[in-house]
């Protein structure tokens, strides 16, 4: 689910209808609303662009940039995950520029992937997540926008709803609203046509936010394809594990507190699903502002099994694992299977990823889209392009026991896996513009 590395409309109803529509209310302004003027924060020309691809190696996946590109914070009005009024998230609007600046240019949406640190906002050129947003949409023409989500940057919601579908989904949809909202202001001139994507938790997002967009949105939000890259949808079986994935010493924690904090119904207290000394302070863990302390506490050096005995009650996991647990029917709610989309969908990832594998998500999803009928949905695995490029000798490692192995695989969710479905995501898009 991406533990990213640090390297660096206004409805135009009238009043009720508007409140209907955006979710406005005597509580709060209009959500999509803009809380502070749409601040640019830099643009980069397509030379830079193009300097930082060139450099990274990118620029053989990502192409030449055709576009100068306007970063711009935003920070706007949503609402919190048990539909409370009066809530905010900060994002990123990306404005392409220059060359480009005259043309109409459709709205991609994106989710980002796990983060725990709280101080993290994709409105800065230096994040990974957002260069690559830059270098394979805004550049190309696309106006990007990103959101930070509840509990993080600007946002003083007072915990993250991780993996929630519908908050996650309400994020999305209301960064729509924002950039709406704040194109003018900035110089974005947008089609009106509007395509979501996000990667690992924000594939799960990117999903959600299709799946509410069409069920609720569809006269306002005109949702023309949908890139759902390397996401967890198929939650329930993924917590039913009887051996857990990598990095779920990380993932297991922040889903059963966000779940109950979100519906209440998780466990008892603490103690009934975490050992001491986790069960104190567990519950406020999540986002962190010390990124270094709270890995150092999961035991992000261990197995995923052996960090998950330090940390998590048996007994509770052994519930999960029966499919007994609220836990579990919480995951079987935030999964997507039984979903029928509206707009086309590519679904993509790699099928050596140890963090997300396709196997438990992305291919039994796309196996229930294909059992119930549904034609609008095309799967891509990335992984030969994966093995190609980071893969010794052009292929995957096969001994566990070598330095090779553990960095490739390490490695293979986040940066070697985003950076070919990124690429897939952009093709699809452009057949959709």
């Amino acid at each position: 689910m991406m533990m990213t590395k640090h390297f660096r409309l206004t409805c135009a109803a009238a009043a009720t209808l508007a409140l209907a529509a955006c979710g406005g209310s005597d509580d709060g302004p209009a959500r999509g609303t803009l809380l502070d003027p749409a601040a640019t924060v830099t643009t980069l020309t397509a030379a830079q662009i193009d300097a930082a691809t060139a450099s990274s190696g990118l620029q053989g996946v990502s192409g030449q940039a055709k576009c100068d590109v306007k970063v711009v914070a935003l920070n706007y009005a949503t609402i919190g995950a048990k539909g409370e009024d009066g809530q905010n998230a900060s994002g990123v609007m990306l404005v392409p520029a220059g060359a480009c600046a005259n043309d109409s240019a459709p709205l991609v949406a994106y989710a980002r992937g796990t983060n725990a640190l709280k101080t993290r906002t994709l409105a800065n050129p230096q994040d990974s997540e957002t260069f690559s947003l830059i270098a394979f949409f805004a550049a190309q023409g696309y106006a990007v926008v990103a959101t930070d989500y509840l509990g993080y940057a600007k946002s003083s919601y007072a915990y993250h709803p991780y993996l929630d579908a519908e908050s996650e989904a309400s994020s999305v949809i209301d960064s729509v609203r924002a950039a709406r909202n704040a194109a003018s202001a900035v110089g974005a001139k947008l089609s009106g046509k509007v395509m979501l994507t996000g990667y690992s938790q924000g594939g799960h997002s990117s999903t959600a936010a299709q799946r509410a967009a069409e069920r609720d949105n569809g006269a306002e939000i005109n949702v023309v394809a949908g890139a759902h890259l390397a996401g967890p949808y198929n939650l329930g079986t993924a917590l039913s594990l009887p051996t857990p994935t990598a990095g779920s010493q990380l993932f297991l924690p922040f889903i059963v507190t966000a779940w109950q904090h979100a519906y209440g119904n998780i466990y008892g207290k603490a103690s009934d699903a975490f050992k001491a000394p986790y069960d104190t302070s567990i519950e406020t863990a999540f986002p962190t502002t010390d990124l270094t302390g709270l890995y150092t506490k999961l035991r992000m050096d261990l197995p995923a099994a052996s960090a998950l005995d330090l940390i998590m009650q048996p007994a509770f996991l052994d519930a999960t694992r029966a499919k007994t647990s609220p836990l579990y029917q919480a995951g079987v709610k935030n999964s997507f299977l039984g979903w029928t989309p509206k707009a086309p969908v590519l679904l993509c990832g790699g099928k050596g990823d140890p963090v997300v594998p396709p196997a438990v998500h992305q291919d039994v999803l796309m196996a229930d889209f294909t059992a119930r009928g549904v034609k609008n949905v095309t799967s891509v695995d990335v992984d030969a392009q994966v093995q190609a490029a980071f893969g010794p000798g052009g292929k995957a490692p096969t001994d566990p026991a070598s330095a090779e192995f553990a960095t490739y695989y390490a490695n293979y969710h986040a940066p070697y896996e985003p950076t070919f479905c990124y690429a897939a995501a952009r093709q699809f898009f452009d057949t959709k513009r």
